[in-house]
């Protein structure tokens, strides 16, 4: 079995990893990726290196590192200033559009939480670098969702925190020897039965068996425009995880071969399989591709290594896995000329709206968050709230370019129409974002938020066996809890075939 270390360095290695493996098929279609590289089994990029998905991983590891459990948003929020939002930033303007409108709003003199409250609040990336908390936490699936949805704070509301909590739980418990049907349960235990995030995770797992395909027909919104949804996103990660069984090799490039944000489900992905495998599992040549990383998207993380982050994260720094976590000192913390120490909470004074340091107890659950609207649903913006049609099979999801700052001001622009698209054969390629590692987007415009129609889960029966808690090797299994389960969906035809994709 694993030690606690070997867990602790697969689950951010394997973030890593899949981090590196999934960012050149970002935002593609499967048909697209095969069609340009056929099935992707290893690195297909001549200097593979993780993106964003990394460095914020390290960013949040670093926090977690020298405050652990006593982490507070005032903490969270000055490290944003001093790391981030006070310096020079990269050409990736900080990563993508939750990331950049939480910059926005902190240079604006906002504090946590009104800094999360922009139009991308939902997105994957507390997500993607919340498997730090699970790092920290480990076994304690519920301590790791409290502290995802603490670092959360600053830069995400409603699903994208819940997104954040389903894997930062799932990463403990993995890392508590938990087989993979009890990491399913614990990331399910810690969010909303109701919500998006909850739903898709339902209904990934419970496709997992028929393939990858089933799991994407499953949960991917068609013709959605951007693919950073973290209901979705982390939905096809323990789909991909869950279809694998938790082995390594097959969860990550399940993963990549998906498609949509291939980078982001492929890191959580890689971080569930990494923790519940260990580093071992990890092929040599994709763990010894991975290096420092470049500050591509944060210069202040340049030089950073997610391994030097596993080893100051695991409980005891050992191997043995026998101590419980504590909350460490600054001087814990190796000096890097690159990234300054992390202030304390003494200097979010130099912000007069930060708030006072908030105790674990007034941290929102974030149990019943608002059902968003879309943004061109206002008064007075002459154009009605887009509809997104279902797409066939939604592997052509090639979405529209959206027209510029439509976003309810009064343009009188129309919003943007989807139509209906055939599996495999729609060959333009999707609008880029921002944070793509191959994309052309300049940054200069947030896009509108389009918010599909929302349908209520109807006909519901509990989890199959395969999904519920069980006791490991000894390792955690979360308390028994009552968790629903939609009854598995019935493509318009056969999986094989071209059908319908889900809505949330």
């Amino acid at each position: 079995m694993a030690s606690i270390r070997e867990r602790a360095r697969g689950a951010l290695l394997g973030l890593a990893v899949g981090d590196a493996l999934g960012a050149p098929a970002e935002n593609l279609t499967p048909s697209q990726i095969r069609a340009r590289w056929g099935r992707i089994t290893g690195f297909v990029a001549a200097e593979p290196a993780g993106t964003d998905d990394t460095e914020y991983t390290i960013f949040s590891g670093l926090l977690l590192a020298r405050h652990g459990s006593a982490l507070t948003p005032a903490h969270v929020e000055a490290a944003w200033h001093e790391w981030i939002a006070d310096r020079a930033e990269g050409p990736f303007r900080g990563a993508g559009f939750s990331e950049r409108g939480t910059l926005e709003n902190l240079r604006r003199g906002l504090a946590a939480p009104i800094s999360a409250q922009h139009r991308h609040a939902w997105s994957d990336g507390l997500a993607m670098r919340a498997a730090v908390c699970g790092v920290h936490a480990a076994g304690r699936p519920a301590e790791a969702a409290r502290l995802a949805a603490i670092d959360g704070s600053v830069s995400h509301d409603g699903e994208g925190i819940h997104g954040g909590q389903a894997v930062a739980a799932g990463v403990a418990a993995a890392m508590g020897g938990a087989a993979p049907e009890a990491v399913i349960a614990a990331a399910l235990t810690v969010v909303p039965d109701d919500s998006w995030t909850a739903r898709s995770l339902r209904r990934a797992v419970t496709a997992a068996h028929r393939g990858e395909r089933a799991v994407r027909t499953a949960v991917v919104i068609g013709g959605y425009p951007w693919t950073d949804l973290a209901p979705e996103a982390v939905a096809l990660a323990f789909g991909a995880y869950a279809a694998a069984d938790g082995d390594f090799r097959d969860a990550v490039l399940t993963a990549v071969n998906m498609g949509r944000d291939a980078d982001t489900t492929a890191a959580v992905a890689g971080a569930l399989a990494g923790a519940t495998q260990g580093v071992a599992a990890i092929p040599p040549d994709w763990a010894s591709a991975i290096g420092p990383v470049r500050g591509r998207c944060l210069p202040a993380m340049k030089g950073r290594h997610v391994l030097e982050i596993a080893d100051l994260l695991a409980p005891g720094g050992d191997g043995t896995g026998t101590e419980t976590p504590r909350a460490r000192t600054p001087e814990t913390v190796p000096a890097h000329t690159d990234a300054p120490p992390t202030p304390v909470a003494e200097t979010v004074s130099a912000h007069a709206e930060a708030p006072p340091a908030r105790t674990p107890e007034t941290v929102p659950t974030h149990t019943a968050p608002p059902t968003p609207v879309a943004e061109n649903d206002r008064p007075g913006s002459g154009a009605p709230p887009a509809r997104v049609p279902a797409g066939d099979e939604a592997e052509a999801d090639a979405p529209p370019t959206p027209v510029a700052e439509n976003d309810g001001t009064g343009s009188g622009a129309p919003p943007v129409r989807v139509p209906a698209c055939d599996e495999a054969e729609a060959d333009t390629p999707p609008v880029p974002s921002p944070d793509w590692e191959g994309g052309t987007g300049t940054g200069t415009a947030v896009p509108p938020l389009i918010v599909p129609d929302f349908v209520p889960d109807t006909a519901e029966e509990p989890v199959p066996a395969a999904v519920q808690p069980t006791e490991a090797g000894g390792g955690w299994a979360p308390p028994a809890r009552a968790v629903r389960a939609p009854g598995p969906l019935v493509p318009a035809v056969d999986p094989g075939d071209d059908g319908n994709e889900a809505r949330p």
